[in-house]
């Protein structure tokens, strides 16, 4: 009853939280962030020490092997990443995903940047969690009737909370084949469906052909990138605007508004910006969650390329308008100068468009940097492939001439589906250490 209560308190708080200026926003989040740094300080060895000889702007960005590599003295319950690593790799391989230390949901990290992570979640946080994601999400209020289906690599506890007397909430399996899922969604019915792009378009697909028969009023994408051929497909099919929920195991960080833009959750976490770009325009994000008390994520780095927006929301909202997410900083394109003694630097934007402008006839597609001088691109086409090949190929030293890059070899390959359990990347860099 307390975390039932707990969820419906913190949905109110978010629904109700409205700021009028950018200045009263940021006022607050360092009152916000003053708050926590103060409870952390006391209850985190590792923070205790780094806080004791530098002011919190002062901190090294942290980043996955920080956070592993300190676990024990960084969480506030004095969990031990041994005992959490292990329950963690128990739950991936039963399936079962309801253990926990005391009242702390323990979970890993998808590990697309390499190396696998533990988050730590308690009981409070999940409550407060979930009444953020209802007040941002649900498109009819917290005491309408909906049924919501969730499409992940694994539960959690976290997600489970989301539960209530009027919110049926299903956990999909992305282990589970294709035939499964729509049987299941045709009983179901659900309202709003949550899931990868990549297994949102097996969706669109299997509806195309009759076979999933459900006609839900909100579709939210998540945990991979969504390429603007994936949404323009699944939107087409479904008739609605797919939202994004650009949410990590490091914390809820974005979401789309009533007008489709995506906004950063500044109302929840101060959100730094690490510039790549002399323009300033893409960035990685430095998060400072205000909300997380066991595992504190303070001044930490994610791996992802964000865009800024040009223009303001015509919501109306203060918090950061973003155009896009690019992918991860590990995946921007490297490729040799014209004199071989510099480094040219593409981000994957530039080569999504110019794929993306190169033919009709492209339905899926990946592009993979395998060498310096190698990119194989993976192409599933209407018509015209030998044609349609050839643009994408032109479009492609199109940019690479623009950025007065040395062509690569370009090689193209037939689409090749990826398993459902690893995260769809339709641009990719496979080079270690560039």
């Amino acid at each position: 009853m307390k975390k039932k209560l707990n969820v419906v308190l913190s949905y109110m708080k978010t629904k109700r939280k409205t700021f009028i200026t950018r200045e009263e926003l940021e006022r607050w989040q360092q009152q916000q962030v003053d708050k926590h740094l103060e409870f952390v300080r006391n209850h985190s060895p590792y923070f205790h020490e780094q806080l004791a000889t530098h002011h919190w702007e002062e901190l090294s960005y942290m980043n996955k092997t920080i956070m592993m590599e300190h676990f024990d003295s960084l969480n506030t319950k004095g969990i031990r990443k041994e005992e959490a690593m292990q329950l963690a790799l128990e739950a991936e391989k039963t399936r079962n995903f309801k253990a926990q230390i005391d009242d702390v949901t323990v979970g890993l990290s998808s590990g697309t940047s390499g190396n696998r992570g533990i988050f730590l979640v308690s009981e409070q946080e999940q409550s407060e969690w979930a009444g953020v994601i209802l007040a941002k999400l649900l498109p009819r209020g917290l005491f309408s009737r909906e049924k919501i289906a969730f499409f992940l690599r694994a539960n959690s506890n976290l997600y489970e909370s989301v539960k209530s007397r009027t919110i049926q909430f299903s956990f999909f399996d992305l282990i589970e084949p294709i035939e499964t899922h729509v049987e299941r969604l045709n009983e179901l019915q659900p309202t709003i469906i949550v899931a990868p792009p990549s297994l949102l378009r097996m969706l669109a697909s299997a509806k195309q052909s009759g076979e999933l028969q459900v006609a839900p009023i909100k579709m939210i994408s998540v945990a991979e990138v969504l390429e603007p051929v994936d949404k323009k497909y699944i939107e087409g099919i479904f008739n609605l605007r797919l939202d994004i929920v650009y949410q990590a195991t490091e914390g809820f960080i974005a979401h789309t508004c009533s007008h489709g833009t995506l906004h950063l959750n500044e109302d929840i976490m101060l959100i730094e910006k690490k510039f790549l770009d002399k323009e300033k325009l893409r960035f990685s994000p430095i998060i400072t969650d205000f909300k997380r008390t066991t595992q504190p994520m303070i001044r930490y780095e994610l791996n992802d390329i964000l865009t800024l927006a040009k223009e303001p929301c015509s919501c109306g909202s203060v918090m950061t308008s973003i155009e896009s997410i690019e992918g991860r900083s590990d995946d921007i394109f490297r490729l040799s100068s014209l004199t071989g003694k510099s480094t040219v630097v593409i981000f994957p934007d530039f080569i999504r468009r110019a794929v993306m402008a190169a033919s009709d006839d492209i339905e899926e597609y990946r592009v993979i940097q395998t060498e310096r001088d190698r990119i194989v691109v993976q192409l599933k086409l209407k018509n015209q492939k030998e044609l349609a090949e050839q643009q994408v190929v032109d479009k492609l030293k199109e940019i690479f001439e623009l950025f007065n890059a040395q062509l690569p070899t370009i090689i193209t390959k037939p689409y090749e589906k990826q398993s459902p359990l690893k995260k769809l990347k339709r641009i990719e860099t496979c080079i270690q250490g560039q």
